[in-house]
Parts: C-alpha cells; structure tokens; sequence
C-alpha cells in the first residue's frame, strides 16, 4: 500500500512538472485561442470593420463625411494583412540556407534591422531596431530571411521582452544552432504618447544562447553593433 501512494505520489509531482514546463514553453508564444484561425482573413476584416465603425461611432464621429467612411475598412484591413499579418503562422517565412563552401565560422551580424510591432497593452507602436548575430553551425542563411523573421515576429501585438526570445528562437530553429543573438532598441509609444509623454526613452532587450553566453563572444557582437 505504501508502495502504491509512493508510485501515486510521483505520477502527481511529474503531472505538476509537465503542466510548469508546458506554461513555461508556452510563455514564448503569442497568447492565441485555439481557433484563433478558423475564420478566414476576409471573415476577419469584415468583422473588424464592423467593430471599429461601432468604436467611431461611440466616439461621436461622423462616418458619412467622405473622409471617414472608409476608415472602418480601411483598418481591418491593415490590421489583418499588414500590422498583425505575423499573428497568421502560414505568414512564417521559409528560410533559405545556402552551403559553406568557404568554411566561413566565425560570427555574422546584421545591425539595424527596422522594428515597427505594436504594445498587446494600448495597441500604440513600437517602433526601433533589432541586432541580430549567429555562428553557423554548417550553412548560412539568405541575409533578407534574418529581417524577415525580425519582421514576421513583430507583426502582432507584443511586449518587447517576447518579441526578442521570439526572434532567437526563430533564428536558432532556421539555422540548426544555438549560437544566436538578438538585441532589440524600441520606442514604445505608449511611453512617448501618453501616460508619462517621455519621447526621449528607448528600451532595450536581449537574448544570448549558445557561444554568446560567453562574455568573450557577447563582448565581440557588442563591439559590432556598437
């Protein structure tokens, strides 16, 4: 009998384990209800329309001034397809590696790439720069495709925090390793145009894995990037 709730005992405990490291993988993920793609992006847009003429409406607008009576399309139409495209994973890029043939192993970085996301909390932009580095691990990967993860990341409602663990992860999955980087530098205009109205404040995130744990070679992307 002892033996029987021992056995239970750790069923339970390897149960709570289980639901801790499902929460935390979890935890990377933009929250997303499981039929969060059920309807159809035309669906979507025409719901959304609806919504946001409700949204001006109640704000006191008038949606027959020829300025404004598209604007409730015009939106859902950005939100769907442009601003929140990356919420979609049929929108996830194909990454395009390519063969070493010069055995070039040394770290690679592409500095600059354009931010434009939007804060989950006010749906207000964030708008800044991501630095991105790797060290192959046998191929290399087409340049654009680094910026189109950065972007593909950002098109959906974030927290900057999020978005950077995404990129990584992102990057680590495309190119089979761990040694990755990833620091972004953001305005969020939830700071800069309203609340606190502190323009002049940026956030910066990062995410180290693999060799760039190393302070030796973090210290090298910092020195890159700098």
């Amino acid at each position: 009998m002892i033996k029987n709730e021992a056995e239970n005992d750790l069923t339970v405990e390897q149960v709570v384990a289980d639901l801790e490291q499902e929460h935390y993988n979890s935890s990377f993920d933009t929250p997303l209800r499981p039929d969060a793609f059920e309807m159809d992006d035309e669906a979507k847009m025409e719901l959304i329309a609806k919504h946001f003429t409700a949204i001006m409406e109640t704000l006191g607008m008038d949606l027959d001034d020829d300025s404004l009576k598209d604007t409730p399309r015009r939106v859902a139409k950005m939100y769907v397809k442009e601003i929140f495209s990356g919420l979609n994973p049929a929108n996830k890029p194909k990454p395009t590696l390519f063969k070493n043939p010069y055995n070039y192993n040394q770290m690679l970085v592409e500095r600059n790439i354009a931010v434009f996301s939007n804060c989950e909390h006010h749906f207000v932009p964030i708008v800044g720069k991501a630095h991105v580095a790797y060290i192959s691990k046998g191929k290399v990967i087409g340049l654009s495709k680094l910026n189109r993860i950065v972007q593909y990341c950002s098109q959906r409602p974030q927290v900057q925090e999020r978005l950077t663990i995404q990129i990584a992860n992102m990057l680590k999955e495309a190119l089979g390793t761990e040694d990755v980087a990833v620091i972004v530098d953001a305005h969020h205009h939830c700071v800069s145009s309203r609340g606190i109205r502190d323009a002049g404040s940026t956030t910066l995130t990062a995410e180290y894995c693999g060799q760039f744990l190393q302070m030796e070679t973090r210290n090298e992307f910092l020195k890159y990037i700098d």
